[in-house]
């Protein structure tokens, strides 16, 4: 704590006092610490920082946070076109989580998301970040959680392909029966993807000609949206 809170790089033996342990302890500490990437020596001086590891999730957290924020217009003017529940979802070791939601107007609707983890092979979210990178494709047996999931890998890895070419995704009966998503890449301002906006409802409503109809408005939310986080749209056409 003492590492993290402290604006200069902090030494051995002030850990140590700070502490209330003694030095050699300190060290034997501050070793396997290092070992996990979770503080670093700074330079020659042998005093110590944040590691990669915690600034990795420290950098995690912050872009969560401004995606949501940035998010915010977005899912206002989807949730409005649509009527249907809006997510906007981050990739994740363990699965797709859902960091803001904007909830359906119909009493009949898609329930929560927020805090949720789902797998990326049976999800509209999931599949846009398999088909840019930045999520895992699954080794078989892939999990089928209906009778229309995907689960042979080569089907899978034509869709995923598809998704490259045209930027949008959609899940139909594949996480559940009767539920319906799509979704689309949300892009940083290196141009990687960073999130993704989506559009869920029962399938009842979200027919084959209402995801048609609702393709071209969230493609043009997420371009926005990439814009707000620094993106150009020469970036957009070039990727």
């Amino acid at each position: 704590m003492r590492v993290l809170e402290s604006e200069q790089p902090v030494g051995l033996t002030e850990l140590a006092t700070a502490s209330g342990i003694p030095k050699s302890t300190a060290s034997r500490l501050v070793s396997a610490l290092e070992r996990r990437g979770l503080i670093e020596q700074d330079g020659q001086r042998g005093r110590l920082r944040p590691g990669p590891a915690i600034l990795r999730v420290a950098q995690r957290s912050m872009l969560e946070r401004n995606v949501v924020e940035l998010a915010r217009p977005s899912l206002d003017v989807l949730a409005e076109a649509s009527g249907e529940t809006i997510n906007l979802a981050v990739p994740a070791s363990h699965g797709v989580e859902h960091v803001a939601q904007v909830q359906s107007r119909h009493f009949l609707g898609t329930g929560q998301w927020l805090g949720r983890a789902v797998d990326y092979h049976c999800t509209a979210v999931g599949k846009v970040f398999m088909a840019f990178g930045r999520g895992p494709i699954p080794s078989p047996p892939l999990v089928r959680h209906t009778p229309d999931t995907i689960t042979d890998p080569r089907r899978l890895r034509a869709e995923l392909e598809i998704v490259r070419g045209q930027g949008f995704a959609t899940a139909v009966d594949e996480l559940e029966p009767g539920l319906a998503a799509m979704a689309t890449p949300v892009r940083g301002a290196r141009g990687e993807v960073v999130a993704a906006l989506s559009i869920t409802g029962p399938t009842l409503r979200m027919t084959p000609a209402r995801i048609l109809e609702l393709q071209p408005i969230l493609i043009d939310e997420a371009r926005a949206l990439s814009r707000r986080l620094g993106h150009s749209e020469e970036g957009d056409q070039a990727a």
